[in-house]
């Protein structure tokens, strides 16, 4: 059965299938594009959760009136909890940016998958893009307002430590080939040359100079320069350029959208809070409205399934002592022996006389691929289930049965006594010190 959540998503696409949006203004293609932007370019912003404060909408009338001719939304996300926010707010934001004028964008934040070879990056890569094919067919598919998808590709990091700081970095060679897999993948599927954003230092660093690459329009984020004058651009330094995929024979980078700051004035905007990301577009208006053509409508398979069946398998399980975690891996496949796009696991404890206090966590570390780490039981043997669900109803709940004894711990671990807290003696720093705010 549909869930009320499918069912909407289902009557969304019908409804934007059968009457496509109509903006309140003039005809999109007819309407002049202001070049009201820094350096009299088409002036853009960029938007996600953090522009909805406290649940608050965004006036994209008072946008329009500002200048602002597009935006790029956040439409999904590798991690389930932000995918579900992004979901909440993309079909919103879109429907009310167009009726106001504004063309609209979207945009995929990625996380890289801990793997070791090509074929398995090349894998994750897929998986991820199927997720963003789904998320755009329940859209409804693009229409003549809309830009291309952007893969947003800022993080290299495979492995975090319980801090959260980086623990492992994926290899150059393995992020170029995960983005040339996902962007080639959304192309084929769609018809649209997606984008790809990105910042200089991670694309000369983290990435490696590919022809292939070139192909893609780049949307590039580069603070602290000054956008109102025509000829300055992203991707110099202070002595030469950045080196990567899209820098020219004249050391200069080919970008077609520029992110010049993240502290525009937001209220100025329409927008709640105090903070909004401020972008001009690279070229004439031929230009930028030939990334619009291509209306891309998807058919019934195109649709992300409802419940479809999933099966488990358990890679390992390492249990010991008392003290020392439990360690376990776990895969989740589709009909097709694909791994699942969305979901989560977790450990279940069950049929122990007492129901132990413990800590879990899971990371995912590719698609379909869970590490879990259960810490904090005591001595003795355990019943129980890994599970995994998924909150959007895409793949069915299934579950693998475990087992485990943990022995008695031969080198106690010994609470270290609290540091004192130490008031920090400086002010923290003004991140938008030396950014453009307008």
């Amino acid at each position: 059965m549909f869930s009320y959540r499918q069912l909407i998503s289902v009557l969304t696409i019908s409804i934007l299938l059968a009457n496509p949006i109509t903006p309140a203004s003039a005809n999109f293609n007819e309407s002049p594009l202001l070049m009201s932007g820094p350096g009299a370019r088409i002036h853009g912003a960029d938007i996600s959760r953090w522009q909805h404060p406290f649940g608050k909408s965004i006036n994209f009338k008072k946008m329009h009136k500002a200048g602002v001719r597009f935006v790029m939304i956040k439409a999904s996300d590798s991690r389930d909890e932000s995918d579900q926010i992004a979901l909440k707010w993309v079909s919103i934001d879109r429907k009310l940016a167009q009726a106001a004028g504004i063309y609209t964008g979207f945009y995929h934040y990625a996380r890289l998958p801990d793997v070791s070879t090509i074929a398995a990056v090349e894998k994750d890569a897929r998986v991820q893009a199927q997720k963003v094919i789904w998320r755009l067919a329940s859209l409804g598919g693009y229409n003549e307002r809309d830009l291309p998808y952007a893969l947003d590709l800022e993080n290299n990091c495979v492995s975090y430590r319980s801090d959260d700081l980086c623990s492992k970095y994926a290899p150059r060679v393995h992020v170029t080939a995960w983005a040339k897999e996902f962007l080639s993948t959304l192309k084929e599927k769609t018809g649209r040359t997606p984008i790809l954003y990105s910042y200089p230092e991670f694309l000369e660093n983290a990435m490696v100079r590919d022809a292939q690459l070139r192909q893609y329009p780049l949307w590039l984020a580069h603070y602290a320069l000054d956008p109102f004058t025509p000829t300055s651009g992203p991707g110099v330094k202070n002595s030469g350029c950045y080196v990567h995929s899209w820098t020219n024979a004249a050391c200069k980078s080919q970008w077609v959208m520029w992110q010049y700051t993240s502290c525009g004035i937001a209220p100025k905007y329409g927008v709640p809070g105090n903070r909004l990301d401020l972008n001009v577009f690279r070229g004439s208006e031929d230009a930028f409205r030939s990334l619009t053509t291509g209306v891309w409508i998807p058919e019934e398979e195109d649709l992300m399934p409802v419940n479809e069946t999933s099966t488990m398998k358990l890679d390992y399980l390492t249990a010991t002592y008392a003290g020392k975690d439990v360690l376990a891996s776990v895969q989740v496949f589709r009909p097709d022996g694909s791994p699942v796009v969305t979901g989560d696991v977790k450990f279940v404890a069950l049929g122990n006389a007492v129901t132990p206090k413990f800590r879990e966590s899971s990371f995912r570390t590719t698609s379909g691929m869970w590490k879990i780490s259960i810490s904090g039981l005591a001595e003795g043997t355990y019943t129980g289930e890994i599970r995994f669900t998924d909150r959007t109803g895409t793949h069915k709940k299934v579950s693998v049965p475990i087992s485990f004894t943990l022995g008695t711990n031969p080198n106690p671990i010994m609470t270290p006594s609290p540091k004192p807290e130490v008031s920090p003696s400086a002010r923290p720093s003004d991140s938008c010190r030396r950014q453009v705010k307008n």
